[in-house]
């Protein structure tokens, strides 16, 4: 691996980190309210949360730029008040990421708190353990499987996410150059089959190990709830 080849990885594994880190609340906090809630249109609440999953990427990508640019909306508001800028920034790469990565997080962290047995939660509040200690202690310790399997798959998702960024912040070396658009340019050059072929392997390594720790603890997950409720 060549000096830029490393400096790629590492922009790539940067924006996943971050977009995942910066989205986890937020998707915890969507598959709490689709997992518990019980309010008129969470329907359509689910629909919007799961559309980057069904929309052309590069529509997300022209979405977030109208949003997040400098004249949208929420763009200037971020530039005025906090000097942040996404436009051309390894930080629009990082936001565009975590807006496609954000539906599978918050997939996997329902089913998780689905899983938990209401029984639990009952009797630890007859015995006069508060919302909060019930939460802290029984629901999150047997949610936190499902939330690390859904925090790694957006991971990969993130590592694997082109057209909505390409769209939003464009592809520039060193600043939003992620993996995937490394491996265009690359077939966009004579003789770049080689680039090609490195960068391609890294990828397909680094996807395939996230997807391996996400199955390995969804795995560990049923059986500890499986056990869990046996005990009960």
């Amino acid at each position: 691996m060549t000096a830029e080849d490393w400096a790629i990885v590492h922009l790539s594994l940067k924006v996943s980190a971050v977009a995942v880190g910066g989205c986890l609340p937020l998707a915890f906090a969507l598959a709490w309210v689709l997992a518990r809630g019980k309010f008129a249109g969470k329907v359509l609440l689910d629909a919007l949360i799961h559309l980057p999953l069904v929309l052309p990427p590069v529509v997300t990508g022209w979405m977030l730029l109208i949003a997040f640019g400098p004249q949208g909306p929420v763009g200037s508001w971020f530039e005025s008040a906090l000097g942040l800028t996404f436009m051309f920034r390894w930080t629009g790469a990082a936001l565009a990421a975590a807006v496609m990565a954000l539906p599978l997080m918050v997939r996997a962290m329902r089913l998780s708190i689905e899983a938990v047995d209401l029984r639990f939660e009952a009797t630890a509040m007859t015995l006069g353990a508060s919302r909060w200690r019930v939460f802290r202690t029984i629901t999150l310790p047997l949610a936190l499987p499902g939330v690390v399997a859904g925090a790694v798959l957006g991971f990969a998702r993130s590592l694997g996410e082109f057209g909505a960024t390409i769209t939003f912040v464009s592809n520039i070396p060193g600043e939003t150059q992620t993996l995937p658009l490394a491996i265009y340019s690359a077939l966009q050059v004579p003789g770049g089959e080689a680039a090609v072929t490195r960068l391609a392997g890294i990828s397909v390594a680094l996807s395939l190990a996230a997807l391996v720790v996400s199955e390995v603890l969804a795995r560990r997950m049923a059986r500890h709830m499986g056990k869990s409720a046996h005990v009960l």
